[in-house]
């Protein structure tokens, strides 16, 4: 009978985990997605904004050996490794993360330039 409420606190455990790292997934996305918006918008403090929290999460991840830390958080509390077992996104998006948002981000960056560029009195103001 202990069993059973250990195997609880394990999955209401992992579930903590897969919300949190849901969020930041949310919040990483967010920022790249919002970025063409922000420019457009002449908002170049929140473009630096979210530029930073983009590049210092990949950063995070880079020194972690290419993983989330909260992925191997999250691996301490369940024996699945479907590619969204840590956060609550569709698996074919949590296995192909990285082939879909950093061109998203460069591309996103561009238009930031861009805009930039083509705005100059947005720039001085």
């Amino acid at each position: 009978m202990v069993e059973q409420p250990a195997a609880a606190a394990r999955a209401r455990t992992l579930m903590l985990i897969k919300a949190l790292h849901t969020a930041v997934w949310v919040i990483q996305g967010g920022a790249i997605v919002s970025l063409p918006f922000l420019a457009w918008h002449g908002a170049y403090l929140w473009v630096t904004i979210a530029t930073a929290e983009v590049l210092c999460h990949g950063v995070i991840i880079r020194l972690n050996g290419r993983r989330c830390p909260l992925t191997d958080w999250a691996a301490r509390y369940t024996e699945d490794r479907a590619p969204n077992f840590d956060a609550f996104v569709p698996a074919w998006l949590a296995q192909h993360n990285r082939a879909v948002f950093i061109p998203l981000f460069v591309m996103n960056e561009a238009i930031v330039y861009a805009f930039w560029l083509a705005y100059p009195v947005i720039r001085a103001g």
